[in-house]
């Protein structure tokens, strides 16, 4: 057994030496500095517009969002004073930055029309200052109805 080890060993120590073309070749496939400099200034070109892309679509992603949250916020406010106007039609609704949902705010304006008709109209919109103050720059949706007299 220690004779095979000792063959096998000894062989390749010789294919080792014997081949030094082959060493040679090995040592010339590497890359210079200036195939280097090239590359990654190639990768950099065409990564950059990739991140430029993804970072807008990131932020219109947020913007859709907020608009999405604000428009089921105002739609749930607009019910919640229809189904009030039911046996309540002589409250009034008015609200100014109200919270809705921790950062969303909501206005109403309740405005008379005639005796027996009034147009609410709701206002809801992201704070993004962190003012409690809703502001005409921050509203996301505005909703509209008419709410008639039942009786």
């Amino acid at each position: 057994m220690l004779r095979k080890l000792t063959i096998l060993f000894t062989r390749s120590i010789k294919r080792n030496t014997s081949d030094e073309s082959q060493v040679t070749s090995y040592a010339q496939a590497g890359f210079t500095l200036t195939e280097v400099v090239v590359a990654s200034a190639l990768l950099i070109i065409a990564i950059v517009p990739i991140l430029k892309a993804l970072t807008g679509a990131q932020v219109t992603s947020t913007i859709i969002e907020r608009k999405t949250r604000s428009l089921t916020l105002a739609q749930a406010k607009l019910d919640a004073i229809r189904a009030l106007s039911i046996y309540n039609y002589s409250s009034n609704f008015v609200e100014t930055s109200t919270s809705l949902d921790g950062p969303y705010l909501c206005s109403v304006v309740d405005t008379t029309v005639s005796s027996n008709l009034r147009t609410i109209e709701i206002s809801v919109g992201y704070d993004l200052n962190n003012n409690n103050e809703l502001e005409a720059d921050e509203v996301e949706v505005t909703l509209a109805t008419l709410v008639a007299r039942r009786w």
